[in-house]
């Protein structure tokens, strides 16, 4: 089935654009000389705002943005945006995503390969089971893994391409930074295997009852789950589920 989410484009232009995004967000622009840049938006504190991809347009640069958080995005953009030259506004061409061979005009998707590519200009989207691949390959979505709660680290981003730790500052920059320095994560985003299913955002337990996670996204017999690593270690349930994190 094509994943349940939808999409919206913001268009940047101006001859400040790119200085402005590259001191707001948490990957690299020069990278748009390459194609598809996947990045977000944090808050001072390194809370996750918003997720998206950059897209080169020309002069300009696209802001593939889930639709959800398109507007407010955008609120948050022109409060920073002060007296630069940059105008931000929506862009009405509509995102398609696919598997296989490239069609022209389209883009490898940054994050991994074996998430396809996305097209901007009229592209056919494919039938594809999105969930599945996102729980298989562990890729986080807005709303239901990411959320304001949510350190880009333990989602996973640096695996995904979605944060350079060489490009300088950014909002959010020292916290991301701190965190990659510790010797190891106790809490982030796993597949875990489930059998039955409860809703999301159910509480992952313990034997002992205590919270070790949440359950996520599920597909057949796996699931994404936050977890909390130190309790992830024996049987777990959530509600009549029975989960398992082989770490």
């Amino acid at each position: 089935m094509i994943h349940p989410e939808t999409r919206r484009l913001l268009r940047v232009t101006g001859a400040d654009a790119r200085g402005f995004l590259q001191g707001l967000l948490t990957n690299d622009l020069q990278k748009l000389d390459r194609g598809l840049v996947y990045t977000a938006m944090l808050t001072p504190q390194g809370k996750y705002i918003a997720d998206f991809f950059l897209v080169p347009d020309g002069d300009a640069i696209l802001l593939d943005t889930d639709a959800s958080q398109t507007d407010a995005l955008a609120k948050r953009l022109t409060m920073y945006k002060l007296r630069a030259d940059v105008t931000i506004e929506d862009d009405q061409r509509s995102v398609s995503r696919g598997l296989g061979p490239i069609p022209e005009g389209a883009f490898i998707d940054p994050r991994l390969a074996a998430l396809g590519w996305r097209g901007y200009d009229g592209q056919i989207a494919q039938d594809v089971d999105w969930t599945a691949l996102n729980v298989t390959h562990s890729v986080p979505r807005a709303g239901i893994e990411l959320t304001p709660d949510s350190f880009l680290l333990e989602m996973g981003f640096e695996r995904l391409n979605g944060v350079d730790f060489k490009k300088g500052c950014y909002v959010g920059q020292e916290v991301t930074a701190r965190m990659k320095h510790k010797t190891e994560l106790r809490k982030g985003l796993a597949q875990v295997s489930i059998t039955g299913s409860a809703p999301i955002g159910t509480d992952i337990t313990t034997e002992a009852d205590k919270i070790a996670g949440t359950l996520l996204s599920q597909s057949g017999d796996k699931a994404l789950a936050y977890l909390r690593f130190d309790r992830a270690t024996g049987p777990l349930k959530a509600k009549d589920a029975q989960i398992t994190y082989a770490s």
